[in-house]
């Protein structure tokens, strides 16, 4: 067998409308489809979904630091700083704490989802050294 892509990502949150105000209305990832008896949104990056959110209501527990699971997940925003640093912008706008990162090839920044899941953006610049230091200007 032979894995040929990545189909999809769903992650849970606890609201749905909440959760595609964020990753519609601040990092602008087009609705594809909602199935609402299930509580799901899918977003497209331009197949017919890569990524949705799936509610499992506003009480749900948040996972311990510890417990295994998704770590973060991360969008592709350009290939300039300006298109990074236009993001970040964006974000800070929407109320958003961001954490920018340098990890040589790629640098990023971070910022949670309404639900505490961490979403990186970032673009893919020439190599300058690797660092998990902030590349923003002090």
């Amino acid at each position: 067998m032979k894995v040929q892509s990545l189909g999809h990502v769903v992650i849970k949150v606890r609201n749905q409308q909440r959760a595609e105000a964020f990753y519609n209305g601040v990092l602008g990832l087009p609705v594809a489809a909602r199935l609402e008896p299930m509580h799901m949104t899918f977003f497209t990056l331009g197949n017919h979904h890569d990524f949705a959110v799936m509610a499992v209501g506003d009480t749900a527990p948040h996972a311990p630091e510890n417990a295994p699971g998704l770590f973060h997940v991360a969008f592709k925003i350009g290939d300039t700083i300006d298109q990074l640093l236009e993001a970040k912008g964006a974000v800070e706008a929407a109320g958003l704490t961001v954490t920018a990162y340098d990890h040589g090839l790629t640098k990023s920044i971070c910022v949670p989802d309404p639900d505490g899941n961490t979403v990186e953006l970032y673009g893919i610049f020439p190599m300058r050294g690797s660092s998990t230091r902030s590349w923003l200007p002090r």
